[in-house]
C-alpha cells in the first residue's frame, strides 16, 4: 500500500470517529430542559472553590488580560481551520507597537485547571475531551483525530484553557475598574456539556458563575453578543435562569441555528447575508438601548466577534472595518455611560485582517477616552450625562486621524476556508 493510500485510510478513520461523536453529541443534546434547569440552579447556588486564577492587578497595569500561552502553533494543523490561531499575539505586538503598553502593562492570567473547568463542565465532557475525535469534532479539523490526545492537551487545549481563564480573571478586573478586555476568549459555542466551532471551554458562563459566586454584589449579568454567529453555547447554559439577559445580533442563516438555544435570548436582532454597516449598527443601538432599559446588570460580557466582516467566509455580511471599530465604540459608551462594568473578549474572527481591527478597535476605545488605566469605573469626568452621549462621540470618520493610522495598515492577506467545513 503506498504512502498516499495510507494517509488516505487515516483520515476516512478519522472523519468516521469523528461522525460517531457528533452521533454521541446529538444525542446528548435532546436532554430535558427540566435537567437544563436543574443544573443551571444548582451551579447558582454552589460556593466557589479555592481557585489561582484571580490574581491581583497592579496600579500601573491596564486591565487587559494577555500571555503568549494563547497562540496555538499545532504543526501547521491550525491552517486546516480558517481561524487565524496567532491573532491574539498580533493583537498584543500591534499594541505594543502603537506605544499603549508592553508586557508589564497587561495582566498575565493563569490556566483554567480541571477543578475550575467543573465549575460549569460535566466531569462526563472533560473525560471526552481525552479522546482525539471528540476534539477533532469541536475545533471542526478532522486530522486532529489522529494525533495522540497527549500532544493534543498540550498544543491546542493548553492555549484554550489559558484564554479561558483569562475571560474569569478579565470579568474580576472589570468589576474593580470598571472594564476589562481579554484579548482572547469568547468561545460562545461551547457549554456544560459539549463544545462545537472551535469553542471547547464555555469562558462566559464561567466568568459570570465564578462573579456570582465569589462576589455578593453580583447579582444580575448581561451578554451582549455581536459575533456574527449565534452564542449557542452560553444561551444553553443559561436557559431558564431569569439572573443573566442575553442580547443577541447574529446572522441566522448561518451555524448553528441552534433552536433550543434561541430560547435564552431575550433581545435578538436577526442581520441577513450582505447586511452592511448602516442597518447593522442601528440594530446594534437599537437593541442596546432597549436592552438596558429592560434590564439592569451588575456585569455586562461583551463577546466582540470580528466575523461580521466584509469577505469573512463564515460570518457573510459586509461590515467594513470602520463599522466594527465604531460597533465597539457604541457598546462602550452606551455601558459606561451607564457605571455598568463591562469585560469584552474577542471571539470569532476568519480574516487576517481581523488582528488590526481589534488593535484600532482598542486604540480608538482609549482615544475617545472609553478605557483609561486608573482604577475605579466612575467614568463621570470623562463621559457625558446620560442621554447626551452622542454629543460626545465625534464623527467616526475622525478616527481616521488616529496617530497610529499609518503603523495600523490594514492587512489584505485572507485565510482560505477549509473545504470541509
Amino acid at each position: 500500500m503506498t504512502l498516499l493510500k495510507i494517509r488516505s485510510t487515516l483520515f476516512r478513520f478519522a472523519v468516521i470517529l469523528s461522525a460517531s461523536s457528533i452521533e454521541k453529541s446529538d444525542r446528548l443534546s435532546v436532554k430535558s430542559t427540566f435537567t437544563v434547569m436543574a443544573a443551571s440552579a444548582a451551579a447558582a447556588s454552589r460556593t466557589l472553590h479555592a481557585t489561582e486564577l484571580y490574581v491581583p492587578i497592579k496600579p500601573t497595569q491596564w486591565p487587559i488580560v494577555y500571555t503568549d500561552q494563547y497562540n496555538i502553533n499545532a504543526f501547521g494543523m491550525q491552517n486546516l481551520h480558517p481561524f487565524d490561531a496567532g491573532k491574539w499575539g498580533r493583537v498584543f505586538q500591534m499594541l505594543k507597537e502603537a506605544g499603549m503598553l508592553s508586557e508589564a502593562d497587561v495582566v498575565t492570567p493563569k490556566e483554567a485547571s480541571s477543578q475550575d473547568l467543573l465549575f460549569v463542565h460535566t466531569q462526563k465532557y472533560l473525560d471526552n475531551l481525552t479522546w482525539s475525535s471528540v476534539v477533532a469534532r469541536i475545533t471542526e479539523v478532522l486530522p486532529v483525530a489522529l494525533v495522540p490526545n497527549f500532544i493534543l492537551q498540550r498544543i491546542l487545549l493548553k492555549p484554550l484553557r489559558y484564554q479561558t481563564g483569562g475571560t474569569i480573571l478579565a470579568a474580576k478586573l472589570a468589576v474593580e475598574r470598571g472594564w476589562a478586555i481579554n484579548i482572547g476568549g469568547g468561545f460562545h459555542h461551547a457549554h456544560g456539556e459539549d463544545g462545537g466551532g472551535f469553542c471547547v471551554y464555555a469562558d462566559i458562563t464561567l466568568a459570570i458563575r465564578f462573579l456570582m459566586a465569589s462576589n455578593p454584589k453580583i447579582q444580575k449579568a448581561m451578554i451582549i453578543d455581536l459575533d456574527a454567529h449565534q452564542g449557542n453555547g452560553h444561551e444553553r447554559d443559561f436557559l431558564n435562569d431569569n439572573s443573566v439577559y442575553i442580547l443577541d445580533v447574529y446572522n441566522g442563516a448561518i451555524y448553528p441555528r441552534d433552536l433550543k438555544a434561541k430560547a435564552a435570548i431575550k433581545k435578538r436582532a436577526n442581520c441577513l447575508h450582505h447586511t452592511k454597516d448602516d442597518e447593522y449598527l442601528e440594530k446594534v443601538k437599537r437593541t442596546i438601548e432597549e436592552a438596558l432599559k429592560e434590564f439592569k446588570p451588575d456585569i455586562i460580557v461583551y463577546n466582540a466577534g470580528t466575523d461580521i466582516l466584509l469577505g469573512d467566509p463564515l460570518g457573510r455580511l459586509d461590515i467594513t472595518a470602520e463599522g466594527i471599530i465604531k460597533r465597539d465604540e457604541i457598546v462602550f459608551s452606551k455601558v459606561r455611560a451607564k457605571n455598568i462594568p463591562i469585560v469584552m473578549v474577542t471571539s470569532g474572527g476568519y480574516t487576517m485582517e481581523t488582528a488590526r481591527i481589534i488593535a484600532n478597535s482598542i486604540l480608538n476605545l482609549k482615544e475617545k477616552k472609553l478605557i483609561s488605566k486608573g482604577s475605579g469605573h466612575s467614568i463621570k469626568d470623562t463621559f457625558p450625562p446620560e442621554g447626551n452621549e452622542e454629543s460626545y462621540i465625534p464623527p467616526f470618520k475622525e478616527v481616521d486621524a488616529h496617530p497610529v493610522k499609518e503603523l495600523l495598515e490594514p492587512e489584505k492577506t485572507t485565510k482560505k476556508k477549509q473545504s470541509e467545513l
